[in-house]
């Protein structure tokens, strides 16, 4: 071996100028792996040596110098299968009766069977005086010697589970692989597909044999058109000569001649134009005209062509006999309304009273500063000679910030393969810089991804950009959310929710159809965002052709820069106009209110087309209730204030009325919209020039210790603060009322937002982790480590619910888990729903527990109704899951009716979500290989399968009607909108618990206390659920109280 690295070293001398003893051990490796010289060479080529003669000498020669590995298994399954077999010799090993026979021969005694010795060791075990446990003294010629015995049970035990890993794992790489297969043969696009070679070899040959019929089509259509165009031409010159004449022999005596000849011309063209005009209307068909702009389906144009034969467009004009009466009020109204100078104008103070009870008071505090304000105060000539929609977004691009640094950024982008960008809200990171590097090429070498935090955001954009490049979304632009899927092959844009590119490492772990990644909005810091830190950096580690942009609102950028090793930082100079910033003189009660007052008392006292409102709340919920307030006191006051607009915007907001807060606002009205924290960063609405900050926002925090996930009303940060200001300033100056003093905001606020990753569930993160084969989760490269208490607690739930086992290592059913974009409890009790056949019921019970708790709804007039209505799905007290499947059953059968569920009182929004989000679940189980199997008759089964999952969550009821969780004890509640709360089962299986006024279970179901350790033997033993049937209920409560 000395020989032969001494050899290697000298060879290498000669052809890289250097040796070292690490590089000559790899090379050496690099040729025992080979299979033939070529492989050397490839290997050498690859590592920066030139392929010359030399080279391919030295190939040969290692080639022939070097032992080679034998083809077949690897070595790690070369171990794999040793280890069995060796595991399945150890279990015939027995002791020998003595080692020199007289004849020669060996004696094997038959192994003893197992339960005989499991009996003999307990019952010497109980024996005091037997001091040999597991000694035998054997006798043979006279002799005596103690030979030490194994415990063949404990032995087989040990080797049966490291056969069972060793299976398992076999399984679970059996299953990625039917996966990838499944999805290379299989996958299913939104839009148009590729054809195959024959298809398109077939398209070819059928488009030759059609070409003479088709041209001979193309002439007749052409010549009809032909026809239509002369016709009206002949006419218009038929018209102009008719003119002339009457112009050049006005006042002129026409001979008879002439003056037949003008009337026969005037006789022609009044015949041909009436023809023309009521060619519409005559009694012939006309291909309707049913589809709008976007390809959708208009029922108004679908039908219209029925009526079209009963109008006369003429005769509805001239048949208005009160058209003369209506002129005559018109003016006289007028009249009656008209105003001079200051008269009435106390009358009209007073009238607005009653729209807002208390003013609030504001104190000007400070001014934040403008940035490069002149840069927006001339318009290029370009932009108002615009002419075309899709010109004017040409132009309007060029008017953004970032396009004077284009060629900076895209230089930038060449030298460096990491690069921290830093830019202002608007400043067109999101929308341009995918754009800039697709117009250099970026995007012939792979896709070119942009994460983003919402769903909202990344759809928006997606459609923004879309248009910009006069594509079609789901083509060359599209986007990919959660349970939607808007690509193609085409595409080379895509717009993706960070936590959709985690999914996409499970296929692709190295991101290769990928030229660049951005992480868009980084600053905010989710969950999903900084475990993308932690993968990505790791790619572009071995991925040198890979870039990575990653882009923040916020000028906090060094931490950034530290922990992509120093990656440079690309500063955009944004444009901001001055903002001056009120504070409230005293703290408001109820910001809600104030919010409503403040945006009312801007609308009246300022000029309409002065600028927008935005207000920031916390949710859907105060959305709606503000949506409903503000309409309710603007409602009647008719023309005495200007128009009010009112546009929500949040993230189950259906797309179209998304849409709505992008529109221009109508001149002589204002547009008030109302937001949650998405339009901090993720969204640019123009005309924006007042912003309300009620300075709450919500946010979910986690207790590993209690297992309580809660989603609350917190205040929020300065930087979160300072970014609302800036929503202001973008289009000119700005003002922000801030509900809240300013020594709250100096004193009582954080600087930044706490991390998502470090008060939040890791159950999920730690799963897609294990399933992208990382492992060491202590040592993963995050920015922020998160609470090890929490990351211990992850682990611990994972493997209770066998997804991993006792080695760390994710398991086949953890490797099907890891497929479901849904929490791991979740997609366990749907894994388990195979064992029960009722993976049908359980995969609707999963979509509508994944859309949350907006199923039902009670209008406040209607709360009796709404009530009962939702007890009809809770008949026979079967619990709150099997009463969301008895929703979406009979939604179905009712072939998904809007009108079904307006009188069940169910928001008909949420159960499309539902069903699509089913959809997406059933096609996952054939991916996971799990038969698609319907139980619906037997509840037990289906109460088992949602065990199967939520086991962790089970409690048992106390004496004074409260429940105390089993494993962690806490005391609980069943939540009043629980089916179940009058019932009070003794044992409950739960889906979440929620801190409000006192900590709640949702989703709750009765189960048998017996199924717990059938269930999960691993987490509970008998000692836990044994003595629960013996205790006696609360007086007057559950099965008691129906007596």
């Amino acid at each position: 071996m000395g020989e032969l690295k001494t050899w290697v070293s000298d060879k290498l001398m000669s052809l890289l100028g250097y040796s070292q003893p690490t590089v000559v051990q790899y090379v050496i490796t690099l040729s025992k792996k080979a299979s033939s010289p070529s492989d050397i060479v490839n290997q050498l080529v690859g590592l920066g040596i030139s392929s010359s003669a030399e080279t391919v000498g030295f190939a040969k020669e290692i080639f022939a110098r070097v032992e080679h590995k034998s083809s077949g298994p690897n070595q790690y399954q070369q171990k794999e299968r040793e280890a069995a077999m060796l595991a399945r010799k150890q279990k015939t090993y027995t002791l020998l009766e003595d080692d020199d026979d007289d004849d020669g021969t060996v004696h094997v005694s038959p192994p003893p069977k197992k339960e005989e010795s499991r009996k003999k060791k307990f019952r010497k075990r109980s024996e005091p005086q037997d001091d040999i446990d597991d000694d035998e003294v054997v006798k043979h010629g006279g002799k005596e010697r103690q030979v030490k015995r194994r415990t063949a049970p404990d032995e087989d035990d040990g080797s049966e589970s490291e056969e069972e890993r060793l299976r398992d794992q076999r399984e679970r790489e059996e299953l990625e692989r039917h996966i990838r297969e499944r999805d290379a043969a299989g996958t299913r696009k939104i839009t148009d597909q590729k054809l195959s070679k024959k298809e398109e070899e077939e398209a070819i040959r059928r488009s030759n044999a059609l070409e003479n019929d088709g041209i001979q089509t193309l002439r007749k259509v052409s010549r009809q058109e032909y026809l239509k165009k002369r016709e009206q031409k002949k006419l218009e010159e038929l018209r102009d000569d008719i003119e002339d004449e009457q112009y050049l022999f006005e006042g002129v005596k026409l001979t008879e001649v002439e003056y037949q000849e003008l009337r026969y011309k005037k006789q022609i063209y009044e015949l041909v134009k009436q023809r023309t005009e009521e060619s519409d209307f005559a009694n012939e068909y006309k291909m309707p005209d049913a589809y709008d702009e976007d390809g959708g389906v208009n029922q108004e144009k679908r039908f219209a062509v029925a009526l079209q034969r009963y109008r006369d467009p003429a005769a509805e004009e001239k048949m208005n006999p009160f058209a003369e009466q209506e002129a005559w009020e018109e003016h006289q109204i007028g009249k009656a309304t008209l105003q001079f100078g200051s008269k009435n104008k106390k009358k009209k103070d007073d009238d607005y009273e009653f729209v807002f009870e208390d003013q609030i008071e504001f104190i000007k505090a400070t001014v934040m500063e403008g940035v490069n304000v002149e840069q927006d105060s001339v318009k290029s000539p370009e932009a108002s000679a615009a002419k075309t929609a899709l010109e004017k977004l040409q132009n309007d691009r060029k008017t953004l910030p970032i396009y004077p640094y284009r060629e900076q950024l895209l230089q930038a982008v060449n030298d460096h393969q990491v690069i921290v960008i830093v830019g202002e809200t608007g400043s067109g990171k999101t929308t341009q810089i995918p754009q800039y590097l697709h117009e250099a090429g970026y995007s012939e070498r792979g896709k070119i991804g942009c994460t983003q935090p919402r769903r909202v955001a990344a759809m928006s954009v997606a459609a923004r950009v879309s248009q910009e490049l006069g594509v079609k979304l789901g083509h060359e632009v599209g986007y990919s959310i959660r349970f939607e899927d808007c690509t193609s092959e085409k595409t080379v844009l895509k717009y993706m929710t960070d936590g959709m590119l985690l999914r996409e490492f499970l296929g692709e772990p190295d991101l290769a159809s990928y030229s660049v990644i951005m992480v868009d909005e980084a600053h905010e810091r989710t969950l999903s965002t900084d475990v993308l830190f932690g993968l990505v950096k790791d790619i572009t580690r071995f991925r040198p052709d890979l870039k990575l942009l990653i882009s923040s609102a916020t000028l906090d950028a060094e931490k950034f820069s530290d922990y992509f090793d120093s990656a440079p930082i690309f500063k955009i100079p944004g444009r901001r106009f001055p903002v001056d910033i009120h504070y409230t003189k005293a703290p408001e009660a109820d910001y809600l209110d104030a919010a409503i007052v403040t945006a009312l008392q801007i609308h009246v006292t300022q000029p309409p087309g002065d600028g927008d409102i935005l207000v920031f709340f916390t949710g859907q919920e105060e959305i709606e209730t503000a949506e409903e307030t503000l309409k309710h006191r603007t409602r009647g006051l008719g023309t005495k204030i200007a128009e009010l607009i009112i546009c929500p915007i949040y993230a189950n907001l259906p797309t179209e009325l998304q849409a709505k807060i992008f529109e221009p606002t109508p001149e002589g009205a204002r547009k008030v919209v109302l937001a949650t924290n998405i339009a901090e960063t993720s969204l640019t609405i123009d005309g924006i020039k007042y912003v309300i900050d009620p300075g709450f926002s919500k946010m979910k925090s986690y207790n590993p210790r209690t297992g309580m996930e809660s989603l609350l009303v917190t205040p929020i940060s300065k930087a979160s603060a300072n970014q609302r200001a800036g929503r202001s300033g973008r289009t000119g100056p700005g003002q922000c009322f801030r509900l809240y003093t300013a020594y709250n905001f100096y004193h009582d606020l954080e600087d930044n937002t706490v991390p998502e990753i470090q008060r939040t569930n890791l159950a999920n993160v730690v799963l897609m982790l294990k399933s992208l084969g990382i492992n060491d989760l202590l040592n993963f490269d995050f920015m922020d480590p998160p609470p090890s208490e929490a990351l211990l607690k992850a682990l611990e739930l994972l493997y209770a619910l066998s997804a991993l086992n006792k080695h760390g290592e994710l398991t086949k059913i953890g490797r099907r888990m890891s497929e479901f974009p849904l929490d791991p409890m979740l997609s366990k009790m749907i894994v388990a729903s195979e064992k029960y056949s009722c993976s049908d019921e359980i995969i609707s019970i999963a979509a509508m527990l994944s859309v949350g708790n907006s199923i039902f709804y009670r209008p406040k007039d209607k709360q009796v109704h709404a009530d009962n209505a939702r007890l009809n799905f809770h008949m026979g007290n079967v619990g709150d899951h099997i009463a969301l499947l008895k929703v979406f059953s009979s939604w179905k059968e009712t072939n998904f009716s809007t009108q079904w569920c307006y009188e069940n009182y169910i928001q008909v929004r949420s159960m499309k979500r539902a069903r699509d989000i089913r959809d997406q679940l059933e096609g996952l189980l054939e991916r996971v290989e799990i038969e698609l199997s319907s139980n619906m008759n037997d509840f037990d089964a289906i109460k088992k399968a949602i065990t199967s999952g939520f086991f962790p969550h089970s409690a048992k009821i106390q004496k004074n009607g409260s429940y105390r969780t089993v494993k962690h004890p806490q005391t609980v509640h069943i939540h009043p909108s629980s089916g179940l709360a009058q019932v009070l089962p003794r044992w409950v299986v739960y889906h979440e618990l929620v801190l409000t006024t006192k900590e709640y279970m949702r989703q709750v179901t009765e189960l048998k206390p017996e199924w717990l350790v059938e269930i999960a033997p691993h987490f509970y033993q008998m000692k836990d659920v044994e003595d629960a049937a013996a205790k006696k209920m609360p007086r007057g409560e559950g099965r008691a109280l129906k007596d």
